[in-house]
């Protein structure tokens, strides 16, 4: 879209959920209006205010491509959080910028590498963390980052309009001494506004349902600003350990949701393998895609925008190996450096030695080894969630080290759980959750916002006492002490299930043949990127059944199968075949209309 003046020009990705403030504000600064788009606001926002207050001022999620005809300049923007992508950068003398890694590919002059420590890095991670991408050369603009070029060969650094540290560092050394009432009535009144803002919408709209504290705040404020039912759904499995579906359908019959369950079974999910990686575009190896591909696919039958709680666990302190790693980090400290250096070298050793005779009792003794060598709380919380343990990944792939781990830069009173949450806020959000969710909804045209990611709340939620996220009453403390105004009855405190696969079973079965095509030692090696041994070694590990290694096997496949995707887009070559399943036939789909009493 052009501005009115004719000299800014927009490609915008996302929603601005303020537009209609904004555009009162320009409205009152003489500016007039031709249509109702928040892209018509932005543009006139942009000449009235400049680049820095208006992306300042504006509230949503996108990415942003705006051209100054006058300066010949190219602004590239993206939101505080990272929930819509952008990429960039310049080979053989082209800019590339875009949402999508494919639409680069099909360009005639494009040719690029895969980035080794990109790929080291997503062995350990299970994503690519920014501002790296899978490709030599090609970059992620950071959240809350803008990048204004003019020389094309030689883009610059990016510049941040909005600081996540910042509003950490804010927060952290001004935590607010409210009362608990208090600080329960402003979070509802701040999360009450942006999930009101993020309901205006001008198709059908409706919510994801877990069952969960966080999107089942998301719903019941919904609901309470609803003068009708509002469409709810929930993915569900046979497999009880993986089934949230009876606790949605409880929060859903007693709100008076507009309710939706889609009973899953193994092949349905298994049939979508094969779409992964078009839809996520460079390789993503979080298995809790696939229940989010199909829970999108089930929402966009019904509706076009779908609102989530995800955030929620950043934002409030709601993972579990939080607390895991505060109880490790306990222990930690009451030994003595010299002692935890020799305990943590001796458990690697033993671990080696067991290796070939309990694959079991070699991980407890590598898990020790990790946690008694760990230098600081950092490298403790860092091990937990790096899949390929004691540097695996160095030796898995070849030639390259995975990337050096950013200092966080934060107040010197931090809390151990402060800086867990501003790591997981910073890479694990932007890079893995909402990754996740965007390819997954944006595959089936599903627009999905996230009201617990609105800038005001994340700043107010920064600035209260440890004690409304983590307290004895449970974790996210705030956030249930608000649920309860709405659902006073139910107990939440029920342990976290996630949004898991039964993977590790389905390497073993029907899913063998396809892994073992993409795990051929012959393949990988002729493929030069990693270590074939230590592949097939881990393979025959988990085949055995005495410890389950599907998460770092199910990181090698995606990226195998992202690899064959690429081949096969120059090559021609066959796709590596999936074992073939009827979906329609297996899906049991519930749909219950329920209304609240009077």
């Amino acid at each position: 879209m052009c501005s009115r003046s004719g000299r800014y020009v927009i490609a915008f990705n996302g929603e601005i959920y303020n537009f209609q403030e904004l555009r009162h504000d320009l409205e009152h600064r003489g500016q007039s209006f031709r249509g109702g788009s928040d892209t018509e606001v932005l543009l006139a926002a942009f000449e009235e205010w400049g680049l820095v207050t208006t992306l300042q001022r504006a509230a949503g999620m996108f990415a942003i491509a705006l051209w100054d005809r006058e300066r010949r300049e190219l602004t590239l923007a993206r939101d505080r959080f990272g929930e819509k992508p952008l990429y960039y950068g310049t080979l053989n003398g082209v800019f590339y910028f875009g949402s999508e890694l494919k639409s680069f590919r099909a360009h005639p002059k494009w040719s690029a590498d895969v980035d080794r420590t990109a790929l080291c890095s997503y062995l350990e991670l299970k994503y690519v963390p920014g501002p790296l991408s899978i490709y030599n050369g090609i970059s992620k603009l950071p959240p809350g980052g803008y990048l204004t070029i003019s020389d094309f060969s030689n883009p610059g650094t990016p510049q941040q309009y909005w600081s996540l540290f910042g509003c950490i560092r804010t927060g952290i050394e001004s935590r607010d001494k409210l009362r608990d009432e208090e600080a329960i009535e402003q979070f509802d009144a701040l999360l009450t506004g942006a999930v009101r803002r993020q309901m205006i919408a001008d198709v059908p709209l409706g919510a994801f349902l877990s069952g969960g504290i966080d999107s089942s705040t998301i719903v019941s404020i919904m609901q309470a600003g609803s003068s009708r039912p509002i469409r709810t759904f929930t993915i569900g499995f046979h497999e009880d350990r993986y089934n949230e579906a009876p606790h949605a359908r409880e929060v859903a019959d007693f709100l008076g949701t507009d309710h939706t369950e889609l009973f899953v079974t193994a092949d349905d999910a298994r049939a979508l393998i094969p779409e992964i990686p078009r839809i996520w575009d460079e390789p993503f190896g979080d298995s809790s895609q696939l229940p989010t591909l199909l829970v999108a696919k089930l929402a966009r039958q019904h509706v076009t925008v779908a609102l989530s709680g995800d955030g929620g666990d950043e934002l409030l302190a709601g993972y579990r190996r939080y607390r895991k790693a505060q109880a490790l980090e306990e222990r930690r400290r009451r030994l003595p450096t010299m002692l935890r250096t020799l305990l943590g070298s001796g458990s690697r050793s033993i671990a080696d030695f067991l290796e070939p005779f309990s694959a079991r009792s070699a991980l407890r003794f590598s898990l020790a080894g990790d946690f008694l060598s760990a230098a600081t709380s950092a490298d403790l919380y860092r091990s937990l969630n790096n899949d390929w343990r004691a540097g695996r990944a160095l030796k898995a792939v070849l030639g390259a080290a995975s990337r050096a781990e950013p200092v966080l830069d934060l107040p010197k009173n931090a809390e151990f759980i402060d800086w867990m949450q501003a790591y997981d806020t910073r890479y694990y959000l932007p890079d893995d959750i909402l990754v996740k969710v965007d390819r997954a909804t944006m595959a089936v045209s599903l627009e999905s916002r996230a009201p617990l990611l609105d800038h005001k709340l994340v700043e107010f939620a920064w600035r209260l006492p440890l004690r409304c996220k983590q307290n004895p009453g449970g974790d996210k403390w705030i956030l249930r002490e608000t649920l309860r105004r709405y659902i006073p009855q139910f107990n939440f405190v029920r342990r976290k299930q996630g949004f898991g696969l039964p993977v590790a079973e389905w390497l073993r079965g029907p899913l063998r043949p396809w892994a073992e095509e993409l795990l051929s030692g012959e393949r990988i090696r002729a493929e030069g990127f990693l270590n074939a041994e230590l592949i097939q070694k881990a393979w025959r590990t988990h085949l055995a059944g005495e410890v389950s290694m599907s998460s770092q096997l199910w990181t090698v496949l995606m990226f195998q199968a992202w690899l064959g995707d690429q081949r096969r887009e120059t090559e021609g070559e066959k796709s590596v075949g999936v074992p073939q399943s009827t979906p329609s036939a297996s899906l049991s789909e519930r749909h219950t209309r329920t209304v609240s009493p009077g």
